[in-house]
C-alpha cells in the first residue's frame, strides 16, 4: 500500500485546488497522470473561478462536480455547463485551447468538484480534438452494503460507462455510509486507487481523509471501512506502457513533441476559442 496527501495549489486569482497527483511518490495511477481536487468554494457572484483559455495535448481531461455549475468553452466551438453528477470528457489529442468558469445558480451556494487527465495511449497521442458531456442518468449505478457506485468512465464489475475511452481504466464516484465495510474487486492487470473528498475511512490499517489517496497492490482487491459517511474517488486501469512527460497543461511520450507544443502556444498557433479574447501565457520556467 502507498499513501499520498495532497498538496495546496495557487492556481491564481485566489482560486485553490488540493492536488493529489502527480507527485514523486507516484506519477500515475493507470493511465491517470492528474488528479485535482477542486473546492468547496463558496460562490457568490458567479465569477469566482475563472480559467481563462489554455492549451492541451496528448491527453483528455475529465471534469465532475458535486457542487456548483462550471461552464466549459472550447476550440472545436463546444459551450457546455457541467452540473453536479455530470460528465465533461474533453480529448486534447493533437491540441485543443478550452476556458473554464464559474457560473451563479440559485440551486448551488458552493462549488466542489474533481478534475482528472488521463494519459492517451501513444497511438492515440496526436488523435483528432473531441469534447463529450454525458448526463448524470446516464451513467451506470453499482450498490452494495452502504454503499453506491456511480461509473464516471471506464469499465468496473461488469459495468460500462458510456464515455468514450481509449484505454482499461475505471473512475468512479462512491457513496460510503459511515460503518461499511467495502470490499471491490480490481482486474490483476490494473492498478487502483481511493482519494478522500468527503470524510475519513481505514484503509487497510491507516487513516485517510479529506485531501488523502491510498494505492492498493496491483491486481488487489481495494478494502476499506468508513470511518465517518464518505465521498470517494475510485480510480485506476492498465498502467502506461511507457513514461509520460507533462510540462505545464502539456502531456506526452515525447519531450519533443512538448517543445513543439510550447513554441505553438508562445506563436499563437493553436486554435483559438470562439467569442474568447484573453489566454493563459506560457509559464517562464
Amino acid at each position: 500500500m502507498r499513501y499520498l496527501s495532497a498538496k495546496k495549489k495557487d492556481l491564481g486569482d485566489g482560486f485553490f485546488v488540493r492536488r493529489v497527483l502527480p507527485q514523486i511518490e507516484a506519477r500515475s495511477l493507470g493511465p491517470f497522470v492528474f488528479l485535482d481536487h477542486m473546492g468547496p468554494l463558496p460562490i457568490k457572484t458567479g465569477t469566482e473561478i475563472v480559467v481563462r483559455p489554455h492549451p492541451h495535448i496528448g491527453l483528455a481531461t475529465v471534469t465532475y462536480l458535486y457542487d456548483g455549475v462550471i461552464t466549459h468553452r472550447d476550440s472545436i466551438g463546444k459551450v457546455e455547463d457541467i452540473r453536479p453528477f455530470e460528465v465533461n470528457w474533453m480529448t486534447a489529442g493533437s491540441g485543443i485551447v478550452h476556458s473554464e468558469r464559474s457560473k451563479l445558480d440559485p440551486e448551488f451556494s458552493i462549488l466542489e468538484g474533481i478534475q482528472t487527465w488521463v494519459a492517451l495511449p501513444k497511438e492515440f497521442e496526436e488523435t483528432a480534438p473531441e469534447f463529450f458531456h454525458h448526463e448524470r442518468e446516464e451513467l451506470p449505478i453499482v450498490s452494495g452494503g452502504g454503499w453506491e457506485l456511480r461509473l464516471i468512465a471506464g469499465s468496473f464489475m461488469g459495468e460500462v460507462s458510456p464515455v468514450k475511452v481509449y484505454s482499461p481504466l475505471f473512475y468512479a464516484d462512491l457513496e460510503v455510509e459511515a460503518g461499511a465495510e467495502v470490499e471491490l474487486p480490481v482486474s490483476q492487470d490494473q492498478e487502483a486507487g481511493i482519494y478522500v473528498a468527503r470524510g475519513k475511512v481505514d484503509a487497510e490499517g491507516k487513516n485517510v481523509s479529506v485531501g488523502d489517496m491510498a494505492i492498493y497492490p496491483k491486481g488487489g482487491a481495494v478494502k476499506f471501512r468508513a470511518e465517518e459517511t464518505s465521498r470517494i474517488v475510485l480510480l485506476g486501469g492498465v498502467p502506461l506502457s511507457t513514461p509520460r512527460h507533462m510540462y505545464w497543461n502539456f502531456v506526452s511520450s515525447s519531450l519533443e513533441r512538448i517543445e513543439k507544443a510550447k513554441l505553438d502556444w508562445k506563436e499563437d498557433r493553436f486554435a483559438h476559442v470562439p467569442g474568447e479574447t484573453e489566454r493563459i501565457p506560457l509559464p517562464e520556467h
